[in-house]
């Protein structure tokens, strides 16, 4: 006699519950067909946004020779997250998913191509940089929301950290491997050819998604007819937030830690090597600015082989925890071999609580909700970046980078601290609520 099936949920997946107690198998996202083209061409466009950075970033410099205008770039890429993340999610949450992304790899591809014209033409003034980078930043709130959604739909609630963490392992595989194709096609191509050619990196995702069989007109659960309203959107996300301990946790701890250390000990880099005695090595540079995205993908490999890692608030907190010691060693160190494993250490436990805390935001949200309270999650988490600047970039300039990092990471742990006792709820799971 068969056994019977397990239950379905209102999305026609299996429910959670009915597959907790089974043995978290290698891959599983992998085993929903329509995950394997949708990472491959997310893996694509991260690999497009990361050779057009090195490429522009590298034109940009040469012809302006302006620091502003890099100040500028970084405030351009992380302003929007924090703006306008929350109507990216309402967005997602009123209209198809697929074409949301499509609308933000249009944009993508127009910042390439932009770039690549202004570049044969030789008529590129700061003012049309400007506007790119703007576009370019859009182009990455827009979709953000939108691709967490469907990975959603395509894995369901039982696969979905699996989907998570394999969508974060694609994009930083994506980011890793970009400079060295970018710098590449630099040397093989004029630059302005090689922007102009990254544009059709896109195209992959884009026709996918065409026909793609997932978003919101294949879920049962019923889409909010309602339009995007604004400020009242992002009072709704926040209430819903405000009763879901497990989200609120979450929120908090992400929004911290992107405030006080986020990736703002990235472009200081340079410095670290100068005082570890190797600020004219050019492969012990590119080893240490390779060594996080290293980490954050041997994590994913080696989580999904595993199948490691429960959702659990307090073991994002943990998560936590130890990444932020790990930057206070980097910060400390002044070792190249000892820095270079902090790093890796660091890139391994971001990955892992970041895909971690994406997942439980997902999973206790009420689906017609679910867009803006990810939008929400994604002001804190990657909005907030920006602000790290300020406190590791700034202060560093004042004190000392190695000081400025070090107690940005101090200030991380003892907050990680007071929100596990304070706020962290001891359950892993909680009923979402209603907007």
């Amino acid at each position: 006699m068969s056994e019977p099936a397990a239950p379905a949920s209102a999305s026609g997946h299996p429910s959670p519950s009915a597959q907790n107690h089974e043995k978290p198998k290698a891959f599983a996202a992998l085993r929903h067909p329509g995950s394997r083209p949708f990472l491959i061409g997310m893996w694509l466009a991260m690999l497009g946004d990361s050779i057009e950075h090195v490429i522009s970033y590298w034109i940009i410099f040469h012809k302006f020779h302006s620091t502003a205008l890099g100040g500028f770039a970084v405030i351009s890429h992380w302003a929007p997250f924090l703006f306008f993340s929350v109507y990216a999610g309402v967005m997602a949450d009123r209209y198809d998913t697929r074409r949301i992304i499509q609308l933000g790899m249009a944009l993508f591809m127009l910042a390439s191509l932009a770039w690549g014209v202004l570049f044969l033409t030789d008529t590129l003034e700061m003012w049309h940089a400007c506007v790119i980078l703007v576009i370019h930043g859009i182009a990455g709130v827009l979709a953000g929301p939108a691709v967490q959604m469907l990975m959603q739909d395509i894995t369901g609630p039982a696969q979905l950290q699996s989907g998570v963490r394999l969508l974060a392992t694609s994009r930083t595989l994506g980011f890793l491997l970009g400079p060295a194709i970018g710098g590449t096609l630099m040397i093989w191509l004029d630059p302005a050819i090689a922007i102009i050619l990254n544009a059709f990196i896109y195209v992959f995702l884009v026709y996918w998604l065409w026909k793609a069989p997932y978003g919101p007109k294949f879920r049962k659960e019923p889409r909010p007819a309602r339009a995007v309203r604004g400020l009242a959107d992002i009072m709704s996300a926040i209430r819903v937030v405000a009763h879901s301990p497990a989200i609120l946790t979450i929120i908090v701890i992400s929004g911290c830690a992107s405030f006080f250390v986020g990736n703002a000990y990235q472009p200081q880099l340079p410095e670290f090597l100068v005082d570890l005695g190797y600020g004219e090595d050019e492969f012990r540079y590119s080893l240490i600015l390779g060594a996080n995205a290293t980490g954050a993908v041997i994590a994913g490999l080696v989580l999904e082989m595993r199948g490691l890692l429960a959702p659990n608030p307090r073991t994002v907190i943990y998560l936590n925890m130890g990444w932020s010691a790990s930057i206070l060693v980097f910060a400390l160190s002044n070792n190249y071999v000892l820095s270079v494993a902090a790093l890796l250490c660091a890139g391994f436990l971001y990955l892992s609580c970041n895909s971690m805390a994406q997942t439980l935001v997902q999973l206790n949200a009420p689906p017609e909700s679910r867009g803006k309270v990810i939008g929400l999650y994604t002001t804190a988490a990657q909005g907030l970046i920006m602000f790290s600047g300020l406190t590791v970039g700034v202060g560093g300039a004042w004190i000392g980078i190695r000081v400025s990092l070090a107690i940005s990471a101090a200030i991380l742990v003892i907050v990680a601290i007071g929100v596990l006792l304070l706020l962290c709820p001891k359950e892993s799971a909680r009923a979402p609520v209603k907007a």
